[in-house]
């Protein structure tokens, strides 16, 4: 069997659509997928459990309320610890294989570096995943069946909201361990919000998505630790009409992350964040058109 086989029985990822969407918005969460393939567990040291360590649980269920509200959400079925969508197509760290990497990759990325690159050698507290090297052709199936899909229906999506309304807007939705802190004073952040410091979005759009959170009661960080990855800065041209925002929920919130399992919290934040992706996207439009818009 090959990585093509893995997601035979379910989609690598999937599409959550009303029957019209009627907001500019695009959500994403790339790294909530679950589904272990027995062939993936049988090369790894790690146990069902453990393997988690680096998983988004329930991201895509505390954003589900984009949906009926009118914009997609794509979702990711394949665990991150799989593959990382979240990276460059060809981050590899040379040492996880057993033949040499192709000359274009870039192995010296600070992700891979910390064994966090497109196929990630490490999960959760520095937890190596496997316990030898693996066959380059492993990491090429896994690229070529689901990193360069779940982009190319990111990209449709992304690219098809610009066409109908304009302009689009990409929230990029994860989450964090609880032992976050950011500052000297080391506060725990409920949330953090990044956008690429600037870059990826416009400053209104930011400023707006922190303020619908911090008019919630919870504490806000903006972009530290986190200013977003390879998708935020990829999708995010803001002088374009593309902005692209990314999200972050502090798991102590809504699981415990030791059992992966909502806790008691989960259903109010929920009702939170659905209040917020409702608020977002009402955001008005002038927010996003006050640079002339390149053809695309």
């Amino acid at each position: 069997m090959t990585p093509a086989d893995d997601f035979a029985a379910l989609p690598p990822f999937e599409i959550r659509r009303s029957a019209d969407q009627r907001v500019p918005f695009v959500f994403n969460s790339p790294h909530s997928g679950r589904c272990y393939p027995d062939r993936f567990l049988s090369m790894a040291r790690l146990d069902r459990n453990t393997i988690r360590r680096s998983e988004d649980c329930f991201v895509d269920e505390l954003f589900g309320a984009a949906v009926p509200l009118g914009a997609p959400l794509l979702v990711a079925n394949f665990p991150r610890a799989y593959i990382d969508v979240n990276r460059e197509p060809w981050e590899l760290d040379p040492r996880m294989f057993a033949e040499p990497v192709p000359s274009f990759a870039n192995i010296r990325s600070a992700r891979v570096a910390g064994g966090l690159g497109t196929v990630p050698r490490l999960v959760g507290e520095g937890l190596d995943i496997y316990s030898g090297r693996l066959p380059l052709a492993e990491a090429i199936g896994r690229i070529e069946a689901v990193y360069k899909p779940y982009h190319e229906a990111l990209k449709r999506l992304v690219t098809a909201t610009h066409q109908r309304f304009g302009f689009a807007v990409l929230v990029d939705c994860h989450s964090m361990p609880a032992s976050i802190r950011v500052g000297d004073n080391g506060v725990r952040p409920d949330f953090i919000v990044g956008d690429r410091f600037g870059a990826s979005a416009s400053a209104a759009l930011t400023e707006h998505a922190i303020n619908l959170l911090i008019g919630m009661g919870y504490t806000v960080a903006h972009n530290k630790p986190y200013a977003g990855g390879f998708i935020t800065e990829h999708y995010g041209r803001p002088a374009r009409g593309l902005h692209a925002l990314q999200v972050e929920v502090n798991r102590g919130l809504y699981m415990n992350e030791r059992t992966f399992q909502k806790s008691s919290g989960f259903d109010a934040l929920a009702d939170d964040l659905t209040r917020f992706v409702a608020d977002l996207m009402a955001i008005p439009d002038c927010h996003f058109t006050e640079l002339p818009l390149a053809a695309e």
